[in-house]
This record gives structure tokens, sequence and C-alpha cells, in this order.
């Protein structure tokens, strides 16, 4: 099975890091999230890769062309121009990285890539967020459901502190920080779709999340898998703050490899 990411995006609230970079390629632990999303996916045991280029693409081409040396320690000798690989440390990815526009919305992301994915059931994703999903689950329960399309729900957590004031109150009674979500699922992407929802995005300007997803959910092909462990997009330097110092710290739950 393939995996489709998205990889295209401005990534605007991340402007401090995305002026020189795509988001996907804002490092976490010293490795782009989008290596962090490859490695989740490698560890389910899939490794054949489509990546959705876009914004300042040609950095993820780079990154993948030089990948050897990124991982390998090696010797340039200046004499004799020549370089030596010392215990080089490679994946067992296959990669394929297609330019799908600066401007593409992700519906039309997918339609471009049309021709990469083949003719059986792939996942596909966002090149922003990591989880602990079970992929191998997740494959499992949309095989079991027989649905076009399956979304990862999840239910993110509270952001602020919450307090409970009634209408004409003005002494608060009750405090907590960072509470739990209003309980409501919402997409967490990690999708496992047939190719034959491509055929609901008509063109670049078509967003995945609105007609496409919608068309598919009033059809009654759309499943949900809900994932109540961890998820966390990258929207801000806050979400890169928090992701790095769980990395830092030995507390990654999205490492599961």
């Amino acid at each position: 099975m393939k995996a489709v990411i998205l990889a295209g995006g401005l990534g605007t609230r991340l402007s401090e890091e995305t002026a020189i970079k795509p988001k996907p390629m804002v490092e976490v632990g010293g490795k782009p999230i989008l290596w962090h999303i490859m490695k989740i996916y490698s560890h389910h045991g899939i490794t054949d890769f489509v990546v959705c280029c876009g914004y300042k693409g040609y950095v993820i081409k780079e990154y993948f062309a030089n990948y050897f040396l990124h991982m390998s320690d090696v010797t340039f000798d200046m004499r004799f121009n020549q370089m030596n690989v010392h215990a080089g440390k490679a994946e067992p990815w296959r990669v394929t990285l297609v330019d799908t526009g600066d401007s593409t919305m992700t519906g039309g992301r997918l339609k471009r890539v049309r021709e990469h994915v083949g003719n059986e059931d792939f996942c596909f994703t966002y090149g922003d967020g990591v989880s602990n999903v079970n992929v191998t689950e997740l494959i499992e329960f949309h095989k079991q459901n027989g649905t076009l399309a399956t979304l990862t729900a999840v239910q993110p957590p509270g952001r602020f502190g919450a307090i409970s004031l009634e209408k004409d109150q003005t002494k608060i009674t009750q405090f907590q920080e960072k509470p739990e979500g209003d309980g409501a699922w919402i997409n967490g992407g990690f999708f496992v779709l047939n190719p034959q929802v491509i055929d609901y995005i008509d063109d670049d300007s078509i967003s995945w999340e609105k007609e496409p997803l919608q068309k598919i959910a009033h059809m009654e092909e759309l499943s949900a898998y809900k994932h109540d462990g961890f998820w966390q997009p990258m929207d801000t330097l806050r979400d890169k703050r928090y992701l790095e110092k769980l990395w830092q710290e030995n507390e990654a739950p999205w490492k599961v490899w």
C-alpha cells in the first residue's frame, strides 16, 4: 500500500520557519516533520510514498536527493576529490516527489498525483501532523467497513483555561487549566482511500475537505476510525515548540518505531 502526503502548503502561521522552507520541512528533533510522518507509516510496513510538493518543493527534493548524506558520517578527501561514507543509515523507502503547484488546493493536489496512486486503496494524510494512530488497525477497519473513504477522527484537547460562568455571575467558582475538548470529533487526517474518490475532485481549486468529502459522506461512503490517543498538528510556532519539548524529553508518543 502507498501513502500520499500533502506537502505543498504555505504554512503562513509558521512564517518564522516557512519563509525559507515548506512547512513539512520544519524540523522537530533535527528531522523534518515529514520524516516523522514517514517513520510512522514505515513502522506499519508502508514504505512507498507519494509526496505532493508545492511551495518551495525543491527543498524537499534536495533533502531526499541527499538523504544518504544527511544520515551518514562522511569523509571528504579534498586532495583526490573523493568521498567516503561511514556507517550509512538508509531507509527502505521509495519516495515519489510530485510538483502539484504552488497554489493548488488539497483536493487538487491529490488529483494531480492520480497516476502515481494506482488502482489499490492507499493512505492519505497531511504533512504537518503526527500521531500514535495504529495505521495497521486503521487499514483493517477500512477494509472491514468497505466504504470508499475512512478518516481518523480525533478529539483535540482544550488549549486554554476554562471557567464556568452563569449569565449574571461575576465570581468564578470553577477553573480548569487546559481541559479536555468539548467532546466533538474532528478530522485528524490519516485517511485510507479507494482511488475512486479522486473522481469527485474537479480541479486544482477544490479542497479535499469540502465538496469531495461532503459528497462521499452524503453517499454514506465515509467511515470514521476513532482514535483517542495522541494527535498533534503543527500549525503554529507554539505547536512546534510543544512537539520539540516532547521529543527532547523522550516523551514523544508518536515515536512508535
